[in-house]
């Protein structure tokens, strides 16, 4: 029940723009939000390849109404890979189709992707198109596969609380495509997603077998330590050398994991976010894990 408030709230545009100039609230958002200009973001970066581990940046921001807007959200990814480039730091870019265009026109989605992607390719970098609600899951998926079709430096997210997400996977993999595995942060009606959280662990381990016995390099993002040892044992039965996939975690939580990971000898990428638009994703990372939550209510009685 709280996590469905929660995830109700993250889209509460009302509530959003009293949470955003609260300055408790921004305080604890710096634990999950590098920070607001691409600066802070290559900042964090520098620390985790510092670390040990490399990265991907997302510039916040989603469902975008305007034309404008969504070619100006383009305009800062194109940025941010310059910027990559000339700072010699380890990330590729992470990029929510809403962000681009996606609700306003599939069309118009994929030429900002496409301008991102090409830039990406001057640089030998990568990008990865995120996934939002099961709302935009066809429509991201149908922009994927016209991309991946002409570019090899393209990847997609799955999320394993879908009830589709397995024949989505099958699909990608016959394109060869990179996926990030993830369980899913949106409230999602249970005609289309498992009700259960076991059973969403189930499908997560199952099609994490199929992506690491594929031999395409996969990203597995979780902090759920039970899937990552089953992970780790899957790989080590199969033969599935260390440096073939990787883990995937979020910025700002569970750290000391992402250093054991690293010690391990496992690739690691630190899933960073920047912007100005921090609440719709600090919402979602509170709704995901009941320790997020308590250590934002405890900073916020002590304000």
């Amino acid at each position: 029940m709280l996590k469905a408030i929660l995830l109700y709230l993250s889209r509460q545009k009302g509530i959003q723009d009293f949470m955003m100039n609260f300055g408790v609230t921004r305080r604890v958002v710096d634990r999950f939000v590098s920070g607001e200009q691409l600066e802070d973001g290559l900042n964090a970066v520098k620390k985790v390849n510092s670390e040990g581990a490399i990265a991907t940046l997302d510039h916040l921001g989603e469902e975008v109404t305007e034309p404008d807007e969504a070619v100006a959200a383009a305009d800062v990814y194109l940025d941010a890979l310059d910027q990559i480039n000339f700072n010699h730091v380890d990330t590729n870019v992470s990029v929510k189709p809403t962000q681009l265009g996606l609700k306003i026109d599939k069309k118009l989605c994929e030429k900002n992707f496409t301008k991102i992607i090409e830039r990406a390719k001057e640089y030998d970098n990568f990008v990865r198109m995120d996934m939002e609600d099961s709302d935009c899951t066809q429509d991201t998926l149908d922009v994927f596969k016209s991309l991946r079709k002409k570019y090899d430096n393209v990847g997609i997210v799955i999320q394993t609380y879908l009830y589709r997400s397995e024949k989505d996977l099958d699909e990608i993999l016959e394109l060869e495509g990179r996926i990030r595995l993830c369980k899913g942060a949106y409230k999602e009606p249970k005609e289309v997603a498992f009700p259960k959280i076991q059973q969403v662990d189930e499908n997560f381990v199952k099609l994490m077998q199929k992506m690491l016995l594929s031999g395409i390099y996969h990203g597995i993002a979780t902090h759920d330590e039970k899937i990552i040892e089953i992970t780790k044992e899957f790989a080590q039965k199969n033969n599935i050398p260390k440096d073939s996939f990787e883990f995937q975690l979020l910025y700002g939580i569970r750290t000391e994991l992402q250093h054991r990971l690293v010690k391990e000898g496992y690739n690691v990428r630190i899933y960073i976010p920047f912007g100005r638009e921090w609440y719709p994703y600090f919402t979602r990372r509170l709704a995901e894990r009941p320790a997020n939550l308590f250590f934002f209510l405890k900073n916020f009685f002590r304000a």
